[in-house]
């Protein structure tokens, strides 16, 4: 039984993205099961930049929401909206930039949105692998500029174990509970898991705001209507034998969160709401969000023959209210239904490996159907029907134990269709009054064929690694037919469908040098986009509103991130990480600028001290330095650098057969004011939360 857990969890770490090999050197203890990987040898497997994040990282940094815990690793940016939302990127490269997959499937929400976050539960991932650069060889359109990875599926090593977790957050007054439950019996395995949240507005060291020469006062210094809940649950069952693994996965996720209410338009000045009644009250406007998933996970391993099949539904049901007011032509509507997306989505994906002398083969397709269903009175995106198909094949060879060659292509179909959309209010227009088409009937074709070729070399205490390659991304059906208000940041959107798949060529080099004292690594990049598509502002008004329009673009940018840490004793450890990022348009009316919400340079530096009493224990100081922003695409305005101080300890205490672990951890323990650069309520002066204090108790039983 021990053999066949061991083998079903080597078979695990190669879902798509990971990586497996037979020539793993492994130790195994009766006690517990152990798999440990050299060093060397996982580096070299990997030609692009690899950041693999185990639970405890994810707990010991735990900050609110899973992004806003992984922003701490150079390179991850955690785009917050409000207290309880946060989306994703990856070196500058968000929303639809990124793909994030989760046991294997791509991850499908509504990410296209400003404030729409990840519908996932944090606290049921076991470890986390980060991808830097482009990854659409394996993962398709959408992974253009990298992928997270998250893990859930490791399987139990005991008939029965779990957890139970409290933590809670002071700045917006969060409390929680997460308890999961998980045993194998003969060859079934199952696990259970539930989290339960809900917090309060959240605090920023302001007395007030301005937004659109209006001064706003903050009662108490909260942002109003941040206030939110979250409840998340899945269930797994599987089954694993000597040669083969399969897992049924049911999860559910659905939140509530409120959007600060002097963000949604100055029509809340005249509002009837009383938003400073309570903390916790959750008024409009608002969003709820459910996230049904059902994957199927199956892999079979026969000497040097691996074989893995995914299969997947998803339902996301999104709607976002407010109070009917008369914007426009738009007479005063019916209810708060402001705008409604109900997306359904079916996937499948089968990868197939083969080692043979100095080669492993490794070739896969996947496809997918999307369709997307709009709602309410308020219009952005209209309906629309998406598939796509595409398969690739690469080979990794083996010249020598310490150099490694890797290249693949890969090819990809899809087609978008959006349906036609008329406004259910009548506009003037000449001399006669219509249903506005705000959105015409569209049929779009992709192809792209792409390639990758990496070198990864090791000598000594040295690492070299270099990755060069085309990737590409298809235009979102908002890109294409988006033509509405965005009342968040009080603009006017308007798609483009002539819109051509962005391509993306981009260089990716890593050097490294470790022993048992110092390790260094610095990774550069350079990335080329003949036609990249974003929203650039215009001279045109629109209902009153500045007209903001999809547009393609020749972009430049290069960076680099770098890392180092040193044991100076067994118990003391210092280190210093950041990242750099630079982006320039090529072409266009913006040519000369860079990019919208470009990322200032960062880094960080701190100390941590192990200690051994009464339990494993640690205490960590760290800065966290921010340069100026002053390279900007008007109508922005640059942004002024800033520094926090941050503290973090740990303490692990064994009780028999049980361990008991508490962590405290202080953000911005100066409760300094600050702007940051990528997130939009910058725009109307809102800086980021004061002081936090995170504490989190968890029992392992």
């Amino acid at each position: 039984m021990l053999k066949s857990i061991l083998g079903a969890a080597l078979i695990a770490s190669s879902a798509m993205g990971g990586e497996y090999s037979t020539s793993i050197d492994s130790t195994i203890e009766l006690q517990e099961v152990t798999v440990s990987i050299q060093q060397d040898e996982t580096q070299l497997r990997m030609s692009q930049p690899t950041i693999q994040v185990s639970n405890e990282f994810l707990q010991q940094n735990f900050a609110g929401s899973l992004m806003q815990t992984l922003e701490s690793l150079p390179g991850v940016k955690a785009m917050s909206v409000g207290s309880g939302v946060s989306k994703p990127a990856i070196r500058g490269l968000g929303f639809n930039r990124m793909a994030v997959v989760e046991d294997g499937v791509k991850h499908e929400g509504q990410q296209w949105g400003d404030d729409h976050g990840l519908e996932i539960d944090q606290f049921a991932v076991d470890r986390v692998e980060v991808i830097k650069g482009p990854a659409a060889l394996l993962y398709g359109s959408d992974a253009i500029g990298g992928v997270l990875n998250l893990y859930t599926n490791e399987i139990p090593t005991q008939p029965m174990s779990g957890s139970v977790q409290l933590f809670g957050r002071s700045n917006n007054g969060q409390l929680g509970l997460s308890t999961k439950v998980g045993g194998i019996q003969g060859n079934w395995f199952y696990k259970l898991h539930a989290t339960l949240l809900d917090y309060a507005d959240s605090h920023v060291p302001a007395d007030s705001i301005q937004y659109y020469s209006y001064w706003i006062h903050l009662k108490d210094q909260r942002l109003r209507n941040t206030a939110g809940y979250e409840c998340d649950g899945s269930v797994t069952i599987g089954y694993t034998g000597n040669h083969h693994r399969t897992s049924v996965r049911f999860s559910d996720s659905y939140s509530k969160s409120g959007f600060f209410a002097n963000a949604h338009g100055l029509e809340v000045r005249l509002s009837d709401i009383d938003y400073d009644h309570s903390r916790r009250d959750i008024d409009l406007p608002h969003q709820w969000v459910n996230h049904l998933k059902v994957l199927s996970h199956t892999t079979w391993s026969l000497d040097s023959t691996n074989l893995e099949l995914n299969v997947s539904y998803q339902n996301n049901h999104r709607e976002e209210h407010s109070e009917p007011i008369s914007h426009g032509y738009m007479p005063k509507p019916n209810g708060s239904l402001e705008r409604c997306f109900n997306k359904h989505t079916f996937s499948g994906s089968f990868a197939f490996r083969h080692a043979f002398k100095h080669h492993e083969l490794r070739a896969g397709a996947s496809w997918e159907h999307q369709h997307n269903q709009r709602g309410g009175w308020g219009f952005i995106i209209p309906d629309f029907v998406y598939w796509d198909m595409g398969g690739y094949v690469m080979d990794r060879f083996t010249l020598r134990k310490n150099l490694i060659l890797n290249a693949g292509v890969r090819f990809d179909y899809a087609q978008t269709h959006i349906s036609s959309y008329n406004d259910w209010y009548k506009t003037p227009v000449g001399g006669d009054s219509i249903y506005v088409e705000r959105s015409s009937p569209l049929d779009r074709h992709f192809r792209s064929f792409i390639w990758s070729v990496g070198v990864n070399r090791a000598a000594g205490h040295w690492n070299f690694k270099t990755n060069i390659g085309k990737s590409f991304r298809i235009p979102i059906p908002k890109e294409l037919g988006a033509d509405g208000i965005n009342y968040h940041i009080f603009r006017y959107e308007r798609g483009n469908s002539t819109l051509d798949p962005e391509v993306s060529y981009q260089l990716d080099a890593g050097v490294g040098w470790s022993n048992d004292i110092l390790t260094v690594q610095v990774d550069p990049y350079v990335n080329y986009f003949p036609n990249y598509i974003y929203l650039s502002p215009t001279a045109q008004y629109v209902e009153g509103l500045q007209l903001y329009l999809y547009t393609q673009t020749d972009v430049m940018r290069w960076g680099t991130e770098w890392q180092l840490t040193w044991h100076i004793t067994p118990k003391w450890e210092t280190f210093v990480q950041g990242e750099y990022l630079y982006a320039r348009q090529c072409s266009g009316e913006k040519k000369g600028y860079t990019l919208p919400f470009c990322p200032p340079w960062s880094t960080d530096v701190g100390v941590m001290y192990k200690y051994n009493l009464l339990g494993d224990g640690t205490v960590k100081l760290s800065t966290h330095i921010v340069g100026s922003q002053n390279e900007i695409v008007p109508p922005e305005k640059p942004t002024e650098g800033y520094w926090t101080l941050n503290f973090a300890a740990t303490k692990m205490f064994k009780m028999k057969k049980n361990m008991l672990n508490v962590k405290l951890r202080v953000d911005n323990l100066l409760n300094r004011r600050y702007y940051d650069h990528t997130s939009f309520y910058r725009l109307i002066d809102v800086p980021e939360p004061g002081r936090s204090i995170s504490l989190m108790v968890g029992l392992d039983f």
